[in-house]
């Protein structure tokens, strides 16, 4: 899925934590306030990341629930994205149709609750996206694909999640990767790995840092301690049931997140049906990146030099590429498409919206 804003905001993406005035706020308010970007609970080491909502654009646009990124926390270990949706009545909403658009230096991950999407990219992948199976495309240096929701699929539910790529890889080739994992299940509650490795369970999908996927159901009643490892830092975002989360409800949209240090996460499904939720984890970053639209890079220069290449590829004026448009490096040369073409997709590719007219840099 693209960030198909309207007009998108600089993001930059760092492994810090909240800031000093906020997380003293927080803990002794019980509740630090974040205008559009969310909110923020804390309770122990505990916080609560509420969701903002984003219109993805047009008329019968689809409106997400975006957790990450949001000013006070940028980044759970490598996972930087976060949207939320559904479930939508695809007769009323439209479902899902995003044309061609390019990503660079990040891994999407598509996980459906309900619902059915046609993938197709630029290295020639064709798959279908369906609840339980894992789409992970790896974008690297660049690459272009589109989403469209199946004419059968009548409700669309899921997530779509970016995970940033370390400086070692972010230039790596592009690929795509299709994975059902295994459900283990025991005791009231059943779990899917689909990236990194759990409880004795490894996805076989690609992951360059440490990092950690899975879907946790639990069962109406139960409560489970889990054992986490202790350098990772740790999301829960919840997709249904009124849990609480190391003693704390998190409610159904929202992210409770747990910092290094914690080597267990104890979570109690209420009486609201079972708790679905995603598990979210890795090492952190260390590494300060700039995101902006779907691309992912280190320097505004970068960003630029990405947007053009686009822009170039899909054979349209880059008007309004916003300062200068020196290239960095690994961005490919000119005379030839840096992110390809998507085959099979009958529509126009999605033109980049115009860069702010100034720098990109960190917010402070």
């Amino acid at each position: 899925m693209t960030n198909t804003e309207l007009d998108p905001a600089e993001i930059v993406c760092s492994s810090t934590a909240l800031g000093g005035a906020q997380r003293a706020g927080a803990r002794r308010g019980g509740v630090q306030l974040g205008g559009t970007e969310g909110a923020v609970a804390a309770a122990g080491d505990l916080e609560v990341l509420e969701p903002r909502e984003v219109p993805l654009g047009g008329p019968r646009a689809m409106t997400v629930r975006r957790t990450l990124p949001q000013k006070t926390r940028s980044l759970i270990g490598p996972w930087c994205f976060a949207d939320h949706y559904g479930p939508q009545d695809v007769a009323v909403t439209g479902g899902m149709a995003v044309p061609p658009h390019p990503h660079t230096g990040l891994q999407t991950v598509s996980w459906l609750f309900a619902g059915e999407i046609e993938h197709r990219d630029s290295v020639g992948s064709h798959a279908l996206v369906r609840p339980g199976e894992l789409n992970l495309m790896t974008a690297g240096r660049g690459i272009a694909h589109s989403e469209v929701s199946t004419a059968g699929t009548s409700v669309l539910h899921g997530v779509q999640l970016w995970v940033a790529l370390p400086e070692p890889h972010r230039f790596t080739a592009p690929a795509f990767e299709h994975v059902v994992p295994q459900t283990a299940t025991e005791s009231g509650i059943s779990v899917r790995v689909f990236l990194g490795s759990w409880l004795g369970t490894r996805s076989p999908a690609t992951a360059f840092s440490p990092i950690l996927g899975a879907e946790l159901v639990i069962q109406e009643g139960v409560s489970v301690d889990l054992p986490l490892q202790a350098d990772f830092e740790h999301g829960l975002l919840v997709d249904a049931g009124d849990p609480t989360v190391c003693g704390f409800p998190v409610p159904p949209a929202s992210m409770g997140y747990l910092p290094p240090g914690r080597k267990s996460l104890r979570i109690s499904a209420g009486r609201a049906g079972p708790v679905r939720a995603l598990l979210l984890g890795g090492l952190p970053l260390g590494e300060r990146i700039v995101m902006w639209w779907n691309f992912i890079g280190r320097t505004h220069e970068e960003i630029v030099e990405y947007r053009r290449r686009w822009m170039a590829d899909i054979g349209a004026p880059a008007a309004g590429a916003g300062g200068d448009g020196a290239g960095g490096d690994g961005a490919g040369g000119d005379g030839e498409r840096l992110f390809g073409a998507v085959a099979g997709y009958s529509g126009r590719p999605l033109p980049a919206p115009e860069l702010p007219g100034v720098r990109l840099k960190p917010r402070t």
